[in-house]
């Protein structure tokens, strides 16, 4: 993986919006971590493939690296995740290997079909602190745009999570996102029935933009266990809807790492997000429905966007300082029995 060139714009955005807001010691609740090879097809089903084209890999000591050339002066601890669309095997060898050498916490990549007994196995093992299913793990007969949650992930894994007190990184389906009725339902039914599990739904529910959103968090403020992560989001209008509806302390931080050291700012057009990136940086992106080049110079990265989109939340709903070190760290400090 390239070394990330830094330069003096991303400097001065860091130095002038985020060095004195972001705590010492940031948790990144949701990163990936995986080898090229461990990915047999390019296309994962129900997904988006522009992901694709910013990082093809990137092991542990990539991902520290990117650490230390975007967070000067601050300590950076990740929650490990294989790549979901790999390889189950050997993504989860590799980060259960990663985790054990560097004491981080990590999660345990699952398919619909995955056995109970193997994820009991595995969250019993003392390597892993939960798990992390993914939509495209579901049954092949299902149409992308019809995939449920419990389709990937099963009530049978709901309930050994719950038993363990383990966490569940959730990314939800379906092409309405977080307003859509089916996923709303099923986090509540989640909620509800499995309240020691550790469940946090990443992206904030992949409302990346306001049209994203609609009326979700009049339902979703009635949950009293779900967590939600910001990562890969740069919408202050999602995170001030989700910090009103369920408070600072069921949220965390993650990144998406290494996606969102991707440069580029988010837009919306016709009520579908699109990523504005330099031309010619990621390819030929014309025929991606979420990509749109720029001539525009100073295009910083997607986590900077994301950071600074936070602040203005945080500071718009006059968050305090103790708030925000929470969000950033306390929380998923307390999520993952973190050892500092």
């Amino acid at each position: 993986m390239p070394e990330i060139e830094i330069l003096d714009f991303d400097k001065k955005i860091y130095e002038k919006y985020l060095a004195d807001f972001l705590p010492e010691t940031l948790i990144d609740a949701h990163t990936h971590i995986w080898k090229e090879s461990f990915v047999k097809s390019p296309e994962a089903r129900g997904c988006v493939t522009w992901p694709g084209r910013v990082a093809s890999e990137c092991t542990l000591e990539n991902l520290i690296c990117i650490y230390d050339r975007l967070f000067p002066g601050k300590a950076v601890r990740p929650v490990l995740m294989g790549q979901p669309v790999a390889d189950l095997g050997e993504t989860n060898a590799y980060v259960a290997q990663c985790a054990a050498s560097s004491t981080l916490p990590a999660l345990f990549c699952t398919s619909h079909s995955t056995q109970a007994e193997t994820i009991r196995k595995a969250l019993a093992s003392g390597r892993f602190a939960g798990i992390k299913p993914y939509l495209s793990n579901s049954p092949e007969y299902i149409p992308p745009g019809e995939i449920r949650i419990f389709d990937f992930l099963p009530h049978e894994h709901l309930k050994i999570a719950d038993e363990l007190k383990k966490a569940v990184m959730l990314h939800i389906s379906r092409p309405a996102r977080l307003k859509d009725p089916v996923n709303i339902a099923q986090m509540m039914e989640i909620d509800e029935r499995y309240p020691k599990a550790k469940v946090i739904i990443a992206h904030i529910g992949r409302a990346y933009i306001e049209e994203d959103i609609g009326g979700a968090f009049e339902t979703l403020r009635n949950s009293k266990n779900l967590f939600f992560d910001f990562s890969a989001n740069t919408s202050d209008k999602a995170m001030i809807g989700c910090l009103e509806a369920v408070g600072p302390k069921r949220v965390v931080f993650g990144s998406d790492m290494p996606i969102t050291k991707m440069r580029m700012r988010r837009i919306s057009e016709g009520g579908i997000y699109k990523n504005v990136v330099p031309r010619g940086l990621y390819g030929d992106v014309s025929d991606d429905k979420n990509m749109k080049e720029t001539d525009e110079e100073n295009i910083t990265f997607f986590i900077y966007e994301q950071l600074m989109a936070f602040r203005r939340a945080a500071e718009c709903l006059q968050l305090s300082k103790n708030d925000v070190s929470d969000i950033f760290c306390g929380n998923s400090a307390r999520l993952f029995d973190f050892a500092f």
